[in-house]
């Protein structure tokens, strides 16, 4: 599941992207209302978390542009502001659901799963392999920056099994008694292929080759 952060404040953004990042969400942070808007418009986000107070464009303003041409996307308003006029302004705009700061991360997941299930967002659980990379092994999807690839289905099993196991040293023969039965078993050269198709999307740098011994992932 994707979920678009707009928050200013640079501590809360990166508490809450990395309390749901470990829990297999992926997330984008913006700063300011205009840019998390021109990126709402052009990618594809399960639920949007908008702050009241942002530069540019509010939280709320944000939001009720994208009402305003039809855009559903459930979204919850966060805030310091404790008076109800605020609260009535960000249902007004159209949000789903409005809390305020400071606010215990335990009832934040709560109301993420509500919204999940009220709208039957299907949550994806994703591996983060590092900035701007995600792996959705139930797709067979990895995200890099702004692209997305579909791998081969053993492809993906071979990085989720390397995700699994970090700096460990795996051999070939490792992969295929794990990742294949016995009557299907590739060759040495097959696993290569794969490797070396992962090495190309992800960067050479995050699977090592150990020559004569197998692969590592860091």
């Amino acid at each position: 599941m994707r979920i678009l952060i707009l928050e200013d404040d640079l501590v809360l953004a990166d508490i809450l992207s990395e309390h749901l990042e470990e829990k297999g969400y992926e997330i984008v942070v913006f700063e300011d209302g205009e840019s998390a808007l021109r990126a709402i418009e052009s990618q594809k986000f399960d639920l949007l978390v908008l702050d009241i107070n942002v530069p540019k464009k509010s939280g709320p303003e944000v939001l009720k542009s994208l009402r305003s041409y039809h855009n559903t996307t459930p979204a919850i308003i966060i805030t310091a502001y404790q008076d109800t006029a605020h609260l009535k302004l960000g249902f007004e705009c159209g949000c789903d659901d409005y809390i305020k700061k400071p606010f215990d991360l335990e009832e934040f997941d709560m109301r993420i799963e509500n919204l999940c299930k009220r709208f039957a967002i299907e949550s994806e659980k994703s591996i983060h392999l590092g900035e701007d990379m995600a792996l959705i092994p139930s797709k067979n999807t990895l995200h890099v920056k702004d692209k997305t690839y579909t791998l081969a289905h053993k492809e993906c099993e071979i990085l989720v099994y390397l995700c699994a196991h970090p700096k460990r040293l795996i051999s070939a023969d490792e992969l295929m008694q794990n990742l294949w039965s016995y009557d299907t078993m590739p060759t040495e050269a097959t696993i290569r292929v794969y490797i070396k198709n992962l090495r190309n999307l992800i960067g050479k740098e995050k699977i090592q080759t150990i020559r004569g011994s197998g692969y590592s992932f860091e």
